[in-house]
């Protein structure tokens, strides 16, 4: 067994998203995963986000590197 429900990604794909046969299959999983919604990119860096990197991954002071 593939893992994959074959029936609910083909009734997705071909009635949900109206894609033609030869659409469908051309498509990889991954593809057709980010057509229905799933997998979705993680949004931009926000400035807390920012601010959180710098925290913890602070730059080195001049003269503090080990080299």
């Amino acid at each position: 067994m593939s893992g994959f429900d074959w029936p609910a990604l083909m009734q997705a794909g071909l009635q949900g998203l109206r894609l033609k046969p030869s659409e469908f299959w051309s498509l990889t999983p991954a593809e057709l995963r980010l057509m229905l919604g799933h997998g979705a990119v993680q949004g931009a860096l926000s400035r807390s986000g920012l601010d959180a990197l710098i925290a913890a991954y602070p730059d080195k002071e001049r003269g503090d590197d080990d080299e």
